[in-house]
């Protein structure tokens, strides 16, 4: 479960890091971004998931 948590972490920071930059926000400003992005993941849908495959 934490690893699958983690996955989604990582995943979520890379995809709102290069959002950011893409649009043109500074370093910190990107970093922020990721930040929102890991806060938005939907940690019961994952356990849902890993529930429905047990």
């Amino acid at each position: 479960m934490a690893v699958r948590v983690k996955e989604a972490c990582i995943k979520a920071a890379k995809v709102g890091y290069e959002d950011a930059a893409i649009l043109g926000l500074c370093h910190e400003g990107a970093v922020e971004a990721s930040i929102s992005a890991i806060q938005t993941i939907d940690v019961d849908a994952i356990m849902r998931e890993l529930t429905a495959k047990d």
